[in-house]
């Protein structure tokens, strides 16, 4: 198992940036790499439970990725499953993310982005992309 963290720097505050990774009616705004749009499905990190996204490039190709919630600790950190489906929709293996977000001192926020037991090093190189990539459009959501 590999995994991967990654950290960002938001001038927004936590209240702010937990809504951002929480509510559904804002995780659209950013889910997904770049040039990838998000049907939202039950994209919703506010509440313990199931949870899904259907992500779909410009030429239609769709990848499903769904899991559960395992805890929400509103402003502080959200975590849940996350498993990849494959064309026959049959779950992949699964892991874990959270996201964890602490003021930096000066109205601003620390974020915290941990994707573990990943398969291997391939796996965490190609979350890296797309969560980095996620990243930017979170990053352009909170300065726009």
């Amino acid at each position: 198992m590999a995994d991967l963290t990654l950290t960002r720097h938001f001038a927004a505050n936590p209240e702010r940036v937990f809504e951002a990774i929480s509510r559904p009616e804002v995780l659209v705004q950013w889910w997904g790499p770049e040039g990838l749009r998000v049907e939202p499905d039950t994209l919703d990190f506010t509440r313990l439970g199931p949870w899904g996204s259907v992500m779909i490039n410009a030429d239609g190709a769709r990848y499903k990725v769904t899991g559960q919630v395992t805890h929400v600790d509103p402003p502080r950190s959200v975590g849940f499953t996350w498993a990849w489906h494959d064309d026959t929709d049959t779950r992949g293996p699964e892991s874990h993310v959270t996201f964890t977000v602490e003021p930096d001192g000066s109205g601003g926020t620390v974020f915290r982005l941990s994707h573990v037991d990943l398969a291997d090093e391939d796996a965490v190189a190609n979350h890296n992309t797309g969560w980095s990539s996620s990243l930017t459009k979170l990053d352009a959501l909170f300065a726009a």
